[in-house]
């Protein structure tokens, strides 16, 4: 990944992306013989590569319609690249797909921002499942969610559903090892070999069965990925056929990638030629920063970058 870059969408795809301190695998697999599937999955890095922005959305629907759909959210992505908070993006996200209600379109989503100077992660949960996280400090897998999220029907709901839907995000901190994982419902929609729903209990299970001291599926995200979908896939005969297929897995590797002079002119100049097309009416908005110190001053002065949520 470049910096001021988007990459994703909704078609097939086996790929890894190395972005500042993590390391990413995405496997999407469209439902049957499509091209595009209803799996939406996107990342972007900003013009400085320390905010790494990933979305995982399950859209209702196949076809030209969620194509669509997929170029709608690439624009968002596009547009708060520079960003460091996501609610905003999150917020307009729900707005476009309530404008698609008219015809059923919802989806649930996934969405998180990973700033490198502070390792945090920030998480928003649209209705979707719940996340897995690894400690690699602990040796332990969870259930990623927020435990403040209960009490209010309108929080956090599905985008599209409610126009007046609030979202709300929490942090964690992700140190060197630790690995989060995010899929849509066909893998907890599976069965176990008793033919009962795997359910978010049973995906946690296998994953602590296949990330055991000996089960050595921890090594890359890619390894690990393609072991969950095998052990998933092997457990009953239809699990993994009737519905789209997305797993995302990201692993903090504590590292801070290093841009060439030439990425950084290039990565200018993409928002150079961003800014004066906005000055054509009707056009895109560009792709501006938060107006803060975190994220202005810490592009010249680390240390500023990393106050950004710090946390005791």
């Amino acid at each position: 990944m470049q910096c001021m870059e988007v990459w994703g969408g909704s078609q097939l795809t086996a790929r890894g992306v190395e972005f500042g301190g993590l390391d990413a695998w995405v496997y999407s697999k469209p439902h049957g013989q499509a091209q595009r599937g209803g799996d939406v999955y996107y990342a972007s890095s900003c013009g400085t590569g320390r905010i790494t922005r990933l979305l995982l959305a399950d859209v209702s629907g196949h076809g030209n319609a969620v194509a669509a759909t997929a170029a709608d959210l690439r624009t968002l992505m596009r547009r708060f690249v520079n960003r460091l908070d996501q609610t905003e993006f999150v917020s307009l996200l729900n707005r476009r797909f309530v404008e698609m209600s008219v015809g059923g379109t919802f989806a649930t989503a996934i969405v998180t921002t990973f700033f490198s100077p502070s390792c945090r992660l920030a998480v928003c949960n649209a209705g979707h499942p719940r996340p897995l996280l690894y400690s690699a400090a602990r040796s332990q897998w969870i259930l990623l969610s927020h435990d403040e999220t209960a009490g209010s029907n309108l929080l956090n709901t599905p985008l599209g559903i409610i126009a007046m839907a609030e979202y709300e995000q929490f942090d964690v901190e992700l140190k060197p090892g630790d690995c989060l994982i995010c899929y849509t419902d066909a893998l907890i929609e599976s069965n176990d070999a008793d033919g009962e729903m795997l359910g978010e209990a049973g995906l946690l299970k296998i994953v602590r069965l296949l990330t055991a001291p000996d089960g050595g599926a921890l090594d890359a995200p890619q390894r690990l990925a393609e072991r969950l979908l095998e052990e998933i896939g092997a457990r009953y005969p239809d699990n993994l056929t009737d519905d789209d297929v997305t797993v995302l897995v990201v692993r903090a590797n504590g590292r801070a990638l290093r841009y060439s002079t030439g990425d950084k002119l290039r990565a200018l100049g993409r928002l150079a030629r961003s800014l004066v097309r906005a000055l054509i009416p009707g056009t895109e908005r560009p792709p501006l920063p938060d107006w803060n110190l975190a994220n202005l001053g810490g592009a010249i002065i680390p240390a500023l970058a990393r106050r950004w949520r710090a946390k005791s």
